[in-house]
């Protein structure tokens, strides 16, 4: 990655230079009108101050005694953490190769980050619950219309391999995403809350500890049962591959170790995680056999509870990853197959990166384009957006393991995966018990080191 300097930003996105057109797979600097030009100096004030990192259990805290003081608390933190982490990662937009950001797919995420960076750094402090719903109007909007940001990079990150180091692009990816995630966990936590704030059950006055069904505060529950979490993704990838492979025997998901293991966590992050492993299992373990002629060996998960963390392994036969795959397996743009990558992700024009958008039903799917009109956030961020994006279960994006540990790393957790060639795989994912960890953020030194 080149420099990261003021002056080099400067020089790169204000002098003119002729943008790239892509042809056939390939670049030309031919004749085509430049993204529009935004001035660099505009985020100075914003980049030069570092994102505040919240936990788990600091997240709950807005929530667990709502008061309208908590409420607006927390407004205004996801008021101004949000431009200034979308800031940092337009300032690493910026310091690109101007012709790899006249990429179409990369110069489309560009212009919607700062167009969210115009939109929140010109909100003003929200100092009544009045001026917060019309925040979360605003949020829900955002929310709504940035669907498009992983299918865009992704596919811009495979189109400009030859113009930056895979290195370098797997970093960019990586940055991006994680600041993604970062930043639609507090502003789905503050939606989540406003909806709790305006329920029938709650009371402004009341001095007792307030929490949803099921110890739900927001988005965040607080006695997450291992167990459970996996018996639901297990029906739920079970439904889907049958609907995949027709009659074909599945194999069965047995649980083992201790399953009263819970521990505060974001119920839909870690479906997504434990969906996406189990997913690749079974598909592996039914594709390794012929049809209805050999037994299928089951898929055992094991949950282990330790003192500061759980540990969820997800054992399969499924004949493990190919030495193909294997060295390339948690990259965003190294690898082959790279033309049936760019294919299947043209048919995923949105993606919420949630388990549940695996599994809408046909009428919703129908309802699916370029539409500007999102759900009603009330009923639940999490479903609400799963009716926005919708992927067949079986379409390879090459993307569910390397976003299922930025999403494992988030709160300090792991993710690795020991495959045996010609047997199987074993899946390790690592959760923090206690809550207490801070988000993992990118820092602009970190950056700048590139």
């Amino acid at each position: 990655m080149p420099e990261t300097g003021l002056a080099r930003r400067a020089q790169s996105w204000t002098a003119y230079a002729p943008t790239v057109v892509r042809r056939q797979g390939r670049y030309n600097h031919t004749n085509a009108n430049p993204p529009p030009w935004r001035p660099a100096t505009v985020l100075d004030e914003w980049v030069q101050r570092e994102a505040r990192p919240i936990s788990l259990r600091q997240l709950t805290f807005f929530g667990r005694t709502l008061t309208e003081a908590r409420l607006l608390g927390s407004a205004n933190y996801v008021r101004t953490e949000l431009p200034l982490r979308i800031a940092h990662r337009l300032r690493d937009m910026q310091s690109l190769p101007y012709v790899v950001v006249t990429n179409p797919h990369l110069s489309h995420v560009y212009e919607l980050y700062y167009k969210a960076f115009e939109c929140f750094h010109k909100i003003p402090e929200i100092q009544s619950v009045e001026d917060n719903d019309r925040y979360c109007e605003i949020l829900t909007s955002m929310l709504n219309e940035h669907l498009t940001v992983i299918p865009r990079l992704q596919m811009g990150v495979l189109e400009i391999q030859g113009l930056m180091k895979p290195d370098e692009t797997d970093k960019l990816m990586t940055t991006l995403l994680r600041s993604r995630i970062s930043r639609r966990v507090i502003a789905q936590q503050h939606l989540a809350l406003t909806d709790t704030f305006h329920s029938p059950w709650y009371f402004p006055n009341a001095k007792n500890t307030i929490e949803g069904p099921d110890d739900l505060v927001g988005e965040v529950l607080l006695h997450c049962n291992a167990k459970e979490t996996v018996e639901k993704c297990a029906n739920t990838i079970t439904a889907l591959m049958q609907s995949t492979y027709g009659h074909t025997r599945l194999p069965e998901i047995k649980l083992l170790g201790h399953l009263g293991a819970t521990f505060p966590y974001i119920p839909s992050i870690l479906e997504y995680i434990i969906g996406e492993l189990l997913r690749n299992s079974v598909q592996a373990t039914v594709e390794q056999r012929p049809r209805n002629t050999s037994p299928i060996p089951p898929i055992h998960v094991t949950i282990c509870e330790a003192e500061q963390h759980v540990i969820i392994r997800i054992s399969d036969q499924g004949g493990g990853v190919s030495r193909e795959i294997l060295p390339y397996l948690w990259s965003f743009s190294k690898g082959p197959r790279k033309q049936m990558r760019l294919e299947n992700l043209n048919k995923v024009p949105r993606m919420a990166a949630t388990m549940q958008e695996l599994s809408v039903n046909s009428e919703t799917k129908q309802g699916i384009g370029c539409g500007t009109n999102g759900p009603d956030f009330n009923t639940g961020s999490e479903h609400s957006l799963s009716t926005l994006t919708s992927r067949p279960p079986d379409l390879r994006l090459g993307m569910g393991l390397p976003i299922s540990r930025l999403y494992a790393e988030y709160w300090a957790g792991s993710l690795e995966l020991h495959s045996l060639e010609g047997y199987g795989v074993d899946a390790f994912l690592q959760i923090p018990k206690l809550g207490n960890k801070n988000e993992q953020l990118a820092t602009r030194a970190s950056i700048d080191a590139v």
